[in-house]
């Protein structure tokens, strides 16, 4: 499927006439040329943490979900346990998502770092969501990344809270090499690593500048150009583009001397995609993958967004009247 901007089928529909009158003042009843037209690709649907609106976040279980409905690429965080290992939990404490609370009621907060992997591998991480995923354990980074291979799936990983974790960049990277992450078609198409730290991700350009990075937020315009000399993509809040702000995104080139791309995140409304998707965001970051890949198709194959726009008898009579 693609999608196009409404304001390249403007130009492309206003081409055409322009073409035409030509066409029609210097040869008669000459055929004009067919108008080139620029089409967008429609975004990557990315699932958030899984599929969180039919499993629960970050487990096995949600990808494996996400894989049965088509979802092809999945996100997740990554942090440290206590005794060095790393684990896939977004949240910096595990209350929300497992129910460390009853088994440990004496050590809130409850902080990941606080926990060894043997104390959070008894955890159940899925009945908070429902009892049919009683017994759903917190994985850890390779059973994870396994899993994402098994499935087919890609992978968008974030370093979660880095500054939490000192040196977690170098045993990330020391991780995916082990688990057969860092050869050439991972790194070419199937692996991009992103986090909030900007410090975190010039870190591993250090380490590995071949590898595909994002930075999480949206930087001024003034401020992009820095951000790009280590990061291949700008991945903000949805409620923080504008078109004006994509646009100079678009415009500059990454590490790898591709424009930059933008993944906006958390957009689980199908209208709000599919404003995006229009406006020529990359990707899209969701809890309800299978929805908005839906919009965004139904979009693509919809011949409505061309309502409203001038006809090519409109534009040549608009045309007409400067000439």
């Amino acid at each position: 499927m693609r999608i196009r901007p409404v304001s390249t089928v403007t130009s492309a529909l206003l081409s055409l006439s322009l073409t035409t009158l030509a066409s029609l003042s210097m040869a008669g009843l000459a055929a004009a040329p067919a108008a080139a037209t620029t089409r967008h690709a429609e975004p990557v649907v990315i699932g958030h943490r899984g599929v969180p609106v039919q499993a629960p976040e970050n487990t096995l279980a949600s990808i494996d979900r996400a894989a049965r409905l088509g979802t092809v690429w999945v996100e997740n965080d990554v942090q440290r346990t206590k005794d060095g290992a790393l684990i896939v939990m977004h949240d910096t404490t595990l209350e929300r998502t497992t129910d460390v609370k009853r088994l440990y009621p004496g050590r809130a907060p409850w902080k990941v770092s606080d926990f060894t992997l043997a104390e959070i591998s008894t955890l159940d991480a899925g009945s908070w969501y429902d009892r049919r995923f009683k017994g759903e354990r917190v994985p850890t980074l390779d059973r994870y990344l396994r899993r994402v291979d098994h499935n087919r799936q890609k992978l968008l990983l974030e370093v979660k809270a880095p500054e939490l974790y000192p040196g977690i960049e170098r045993q990330m990277v020391a991780e995916l090499r082990r688990t057969g992450w860092l050869d050439a078609a991972h790194v070419r198409g199937r692996l991009v690593v992103q986090s909030f730290n900007a410090s975190s991700l010039r870190t591993l350009h250090t380490l590995r500048p071949d590898l595909k990075k994002g930075f999480l937020g949206a930087p001024k315009v003034s401020e992009l150009r820095s951000y790009a000399a280590f990061a291949d993509q700008i991945n903000p809040s949805y409620k923080s583009v504008t078109p004006s702000w994509l646009r100079s995104v678009h415009a500059l080139k990454g590490p790898h001397g591709r424009p930059l791309e933008v993944s906006a995140w958390t957009v689980d409304d199908a209208d709000e995609a599919v404003a995006l998707a229009r406006m020529g965001v990359d990707g899209i970051i969701t809890n309800a993958p299978h929805v908005i890949a839906e919009a965004l198709g139904d979009d693509g194959d919809d011949p409505s967004f061309l309502d409203g726009l001038p006809t090519t008898s409109d534009a040549e009579a608009a045309l007409a009247d400067t000439l």
